[in-house]
C-alpha cells in the first residue's frame, strides 16, 4: 500500500535580490496577483505573498547582510529556497521523520495551533522542506489578510527570538 502524502502544498518560497523586480515576472509575465507582504526584521528579510491560480509564490529578499536569506544568495544564487507543507499535526509528523533518520531542524511551537520543522537539506536532495500549521507558518491563514495579524507576526517572532525559538532556515 502506497504511503500518504506527508501533507498539501501550501506555497513555494523563492529567495531573490530585489522583491520589485522579481515580482514584474510574477505579476505582469506569469499573471500572478499580489496578496500581502510581511518583514521579519529578527531575521533580516521581507517577503510578499503571490497567487498564481491557486499556487503561492513567496518571494524572499534579504534586508540585512549576514542574513540567512542573503547566506543562501551568495551561495546558491536566486531561485528555489523552500517547500511548505500543510501538514495536520507536524508536531508528530516531525518525531516521525526524525524516527525515520530524516534531519529534522527549526522547530518552533508558535501557539497551541501553530507548529512548524524543517527538513534540512541534506535529508531532502538538497531542498529546505518546511511543514506546519496555523499562523505564521501557512499562507492562507486568515490572520495574514489583517494588519493586526501581521503586527502579531512581529511579535510572535520577537517573543521567540527572545526564547532561543524560531525557524533556522
Amino acid at each position: 500500500m502506497a504511503k500518504e502524502p506527508i501533507g498539501k502544498l501550501d506555497h513555494i518560497g523563492i529567495a531573490v535580490k530585489s522583491i520589485a523586480e522579481a515580482r514584474k515576472f510574477y505579476e505582469d509575465i506569469l499573471g500572478a496577483k499580489y496578496m500581502y507582504e510581511s518583514q521579519n526584521n529578527e531575521d533580516h528579510f521581507r517577503f510578499v505573498e503571490l497567487d498564481l491560480n491557486g499556487l503561492v509564490i513567496e518571494l524572499l529578499e534579504s534586508t540585512a547582510d549576514g542574513s540567512n536569506v542573503q547566506q543562501y544568495l551568495e551561495k546558491r544564487g536566486e531561485g528555489l529556497h523552500h517547500l511548505t507543507f500543510k501538514v495536520d499535526d507536524p508536531k508528530k509528523k516531525a518525531e516521525e521523520l526524525k524516527q525515520q533518520g530524516v534531519r529534522v531542524i527549526g522547530e518552533t511551537e508558535w501557539s497551541p495551533t501553530s507548529y512548524e520543522a524543517y527538513i534540512s537539506p541534506k535529508s531532502a536532495n538538497g531542498v529546505l522542506i518546511q511543514i506546519g500549521s496555523g499562523y505564521p507558518t501557512l499562507s492562507d491563514d486568515p490572520l495574514w489578510f489583517d494588519p493586526k495579524g501581521v503586527e502579531a507576526y512581529r511579535e510572535l517572532k520577537k517573543s521567540k527570538k527572545r526564547s532561543g525559538g524560531g525557524p533556522t532556515a
